[in-house]
């Protein structure tokens, strides 16, 4: 997950924490307990038998990709911020249907951050005031707003077609099947494409355009 992240904004190095904190457990951990529940509904248990179905956080959290990783990007100030919860496991040979159902799981996941999203925008309003500066907004506001930006940049990231992302495994399940096949050749080496568009700027070159559409219909 990646997003533009505001230094200096709060006076101290606690409130920064919390205010990406908050928004950030909740978009990784609904996220990935969103993965689980649809694959359940639609006939793999696996990840109720994990018992990763829970708001539980503590089932859903890396050490170093949900606590390590964000806390010091956020102690170096970073101009991004990023991390990650355990992935839960998800036998797609279960599913019912698993070309169809492949696509409804992976897609669970993004489309519950753009609802988390959507759920902060709404708050917004009743907790942000109108004439003081950023710096010296609510606790709760700077929180919905974060909470607005790291969704936002949390679904589109998430939906970049690059397996083993998620939008990867939506066109694994929509294109024909030989174009499937080549697909899953490619996953094992998904991650280091993801991270070579990350690094030469060229997924925030595709990024940027559709989290500003969305952000300017949310904001």
């Amino acid at each position: 997950m990646l997003c533009a992240s505001e230094p200096n904004v709060f006076p101290t190095l606690v409130q920064e924490i919390i205010v990406w904190a908050v928004p950030v457990l909740l978009a990784v951990i609904l996220h990935e307990v969103a993965h689980g529940y649809v694959a359940y509904l639609l006939g793999d248990p696996t990840a109720k038998q994990a018992g990763r179905i829970t708001l539980n956080p503590v089932p859903h959290i890396d050490p170093f990709g949900t606590l390590a990783l964000p806390l010091l990007l956020i102690v170096m100030q970073s101009p991004f911020l990023f991390g990650y919860a355990r992935p839960v496991p998800v036998d797609f040979a279960r599913l019912r249907h698993p070309r169809r159902d492949m696509v409804l799981v992976a897609a669970a996941g993004p489309v519950t951050n753009l609802l988390l999203a959507t759920a902060f925008a709404l708050l917004l309003p009743l907790v942000w005031i109108p004439h003081l500066p950023p710096a010296q907004q609510p606790l709760l506001a700077e929180i919905a707003f974060r909470g607005v930006l790291i969704n936002v940049a949390l679904a589109v990231f998430n939906l970049l077609p690059v397996p083993p992302l998620d939008g990867g495994r939506v066109l694994a399940g929509l294109v024909p099947p030989p174009l499937a096949s080549l697909l899953a050749r490619i996953e094992p080496f998904g991650m280091f494409i993801v991270v070579a568009l990350v690094a030469t700027n060229a997924a925030s070159v595709v990024m940027r355009p559709v989290i500003r559409g969305l952000l300017g219909l949310l904001l």
